[in-house]
């Protein structure tokens, strides 16, 4: 059965290409122009992805995603305006899985569209991973942080973190390498390296989100540490 995709997209011109993109590579796709029709959509029938115009003529994508978290956990990617950076820190912070900068590839769209869409199936989206396996050839659940790279998942005292792309490939690079310092410049070369546009602030951010996700699991949110003036590092775990 085909995956459904619920795009929301005011201008005809973005919407057409991404609908001829999405539907050729095989995509179930309901594509509204309104905030109220996407959530009325989405009551409807629940997608299994989200993808979200940041601007549209009765309010924002930020207005659907924040509905949409209040009852699940599905993946959103937001569109946003080149130079919006602000628009992407926040779409992020709401819940956003990814953004994409217009203008854009339709292929990128399809190829990020995928690769959530395959994450989700491997379990990164899982809210209760005690209930699977921990990671192949990784410490116990008496780990405090297990990193999984082939599955793209992060285990937390034995339970699987909810992950955003950006969340899991910074949660990753740090966990290569614990007590290693990394700066915002070189994380911003090792996790945003296809997205030149975003500043460094974003690293906070995502930090910040890693912390909370953390605190949530029961796990330190000072696993993760802040070096003043210098970045980054994780604690090792085991």
């Amino acid at each position: 059965m085909p995956h459904h995709i619920l795009l929301l997209e005011d201008e005809p011109a973005i919407a057409d290409t991404l609908l001829y993109a999405l539907r050729g590579e095989g995509f179930e796709v309901t594509h509204v122009r309104l905030v109220s029709d996407a959530l009325r959509a989405f009551g409807d029938r629940a997608p299994d992805l989200a993808i979200l115009d940041v601007g549209v003529p009765d309010g924002n994508g930020f207005d659907v995603c924040r509905a949409i978290r209040k009852t699940s956990d599905l993946p959103i990617v937001f569109l946003t305006a080149r130079g919006e950076e602000i628009d992407r820190v926040l779409g992020l912070e709401l819940g956003g899985d990814d953004y994409v900068t217009k203008p854009f590839s339709p292929r990128e769209v399809c190829a990020r569209v995928r690769a959530i869409l395959r994450r989700s199936a491997n379990g990164a989206g899982l809210p209760r991973a005690r209930e699977s396996a921990p990671p192949s050839g990784a410490p116990g659940s008496d780990a405090v942080l297990a990193l999984d790279e082939e599955a793209q998942r992060v285990a937390c005292l034995g339970e699987w973190l909810a992950l955003t792309r950006y969340e899991f490939l910074l949660l990753a690079t740090l966990l290569k390498r614990p007590e290693r310092i990394f700066s915002r410049s070189e994380l911003m070369d090792l996790v945003w390296a296809d997205a030149p546009d975003t500043a460094e602030r974003t690293v906070d951010a995502h930090i910040k989100l890693l912390r909370a996700k953390l605190r949530e699991r029961g796990a330190s949110p000072d696993l993760i540490q802040t070096h003043r003036n210098m970045g980054y590092s994780v604690q090792r775990s085991s």
